[in-house]
């Protein structure tokens, strides 16, 4: 699957990509961040973290690790939980005022992909992804299945999204 310019988009692009991730949760410690670490596992086989943080589900504390992360030129940023329909789940609402451009595919294939694996459950997702300060932003829910999903989905394409983003 894929076409020509796709293809040689990608042979355009690098790999030589910085990611951070950022794990929402009012619960979870280092010790107990099983989806963080998962993502951590799957980038640092290609790719390059750079930081790695859980936060409360807090708007002020996302905004403020996003605008660091940014600001130090971090290419991809990676987060999870907070995506939920709780009111302590912010992390959509706050991404999502601050994109430059969203990238809608994102979302709505998580969202396909996840009905496929989990049925209508996949309707409480709010997956969502974004570009902001040439700096990609993918939040996925926090669970390590939708983070096993969200990955599959994003991981072998960062390079060309990264690519398109920073132009």
């Amino acid at each position: 699957m894929g076409s020509k310019t796709t293809k040689e988009h990608q042979d355009e692009s690098s790999s030589d990509i910085s990611c951070a991730i950022i794990t929402l949760s009012d619960s979870r410690s280092k010790k107990e961040d099983l989806s963080g670490d998962y993502i951590e596992k799957e980038i640092e086989k290609r790719y390059i973290l750079k930081s790695r943080c859980i936060i409360k589900d807090e708007k002020d504390d996302l905004l403020n690790a996003i605008e660091e992360m940014a600001d130090e030129g971090i290419d991809v940023i990676l987060t999870n939980g907070g995506t939920g329909l709780s009111d302590r789940d912010i992390t959509v609402e706050t991404v999502e005022e601050l994109f430059d451009k969203k990238i809608d595919g994102f979302g709505e294939i998580f969202r396909n992909q996840s009905y496929i694996e989990i049925g209508s459950g996949a309707l409480l997702s709010r997956a969502t992804a974004g570009v902001y300060k040439k700096c990609c932003i993918f939040s996925m829910p926090g669970s390590p299945n939708a983070v096993k999903t969200a990955l599959k989905i994003i991981i072998d394409e960062l390079p060309h999204i990264v690519h398109h983003a920073k132009k």
